[in-house]
């Protein structure tokens, strides 16, 4: 699943090429991909003209002349900019024909990912993104550590709610517990507020470095041809080997998470 450095890399990525360009047409090839009315969807987009894609957590939103729509990337959802000729494959499920001859068409192999409509002025205060807890850079240690000091879910956990602290994937959350030596099943409450203050700059610190990579590309992942290069800077996701201490890298499942870490570097407090 695409997370917050990769649909990052992605919102500045289709800046470049579709800013500006007038939407002449709307082809939905699969019905389920829009959320709501579908018909409607298409009404009140067609003759929009694109001016700006924002972010928030990990979802895009796409801003016109007076409408906008969200999309939320989950799993294998991508998004190209091809010329009109190129043939349509089996998993692209929406075009957006530009006037220009150019097409943004959504491509989803399992399905998962969904378009809906959003008022321009107040899509953050509204769902689905109303629900989603501050990012890194915006986060107050004191309101996080209120949120977890009386938990007993592994931190692990609680870095994944997004309700939480939002943008975090399981990738970066392996990458942020190893930063800060931190066992990822230690329980919210046993983090310190010393400790959430350094897990707030560890998350940002490794989230910005991600960004600046164009993020993680695992799987399908790429932004327009575009692929993340920070996989070769993982230090213990998928890896055999700690750079650390030369142990070796366990992985286990927390709470149903594909989890790495080092028992040598991560000791466990209960």
């Amino acid at each position: 699943m695409p997370e917050l450095p990769e649909v990052e890399t992605v919102r500045r990525t289709l800046k470049n090429f579709i800013i500006g360009k007038e939407i002449k047409e709307i082809c939905v090839h699969y019905d389920k991909i829009i959320a709501g009315d579908t018909n409607n969807f298409v009404a009140s987009l067609t003759g929009q003209t694109i001016r700006d894609i924002d972010r928030v957590g990990k979802y895009l939103i796409f801003i016109l002349d007076s409408q906008a729509f969200i999309s939320h990337l989950r799993m294998e959802g991508k998004y190209h900019v091809v010329d009109d000729s190129r043939p349509l494959n089996k998993h692209e499920h929406l075009t957006f024909v530009f006037s220009d001859g150019t097409e943004l068409r959504y491509q989803d192999t399992r399905k998962f990912g969904r378009l809906e409509l959003v008022n321009k002025d107040t899509y953050r205060q509204d769902l689905p993104l109303c629900k989603l807890g501050p990012e890194p850079w915006d986060a107050d240690p004191k309101e996080i550590y209120a949120k977890i000091h009386k938990s007993s879910l592994p931190i692990k956990t609680l870095l994944l709610d997004q309700r939480i602290m939002t943008g975090i994937g399981n990738i970066y959350a392996n990458e942020i517990c190893f930063k800060m030596k931190l066992h990822p099943a230690t329980p919210g409450k046993r983090v310190s507020k010393k400790r959430v203050v350094e897990l707030i700059a560890v998350s940002k610190e490794i989230l910005a470095q991600a960004i600046a990579q164009g993020g993680t590309t695992i799987h399908s992942f790429d932004a327009n041809g575009i692929t993340g290069l920070f996989q070769v800077q993982l230090q213990v996701h998928l890896q055999k080997v700690c750079p650390v201490c030369n142990g070796a890298i366990t992985k286990e499942m927390v709470r149903g998470r594909g989890t790495y870490y080092c028992k040598s570097c991560q000791k466990k407090k209960r």
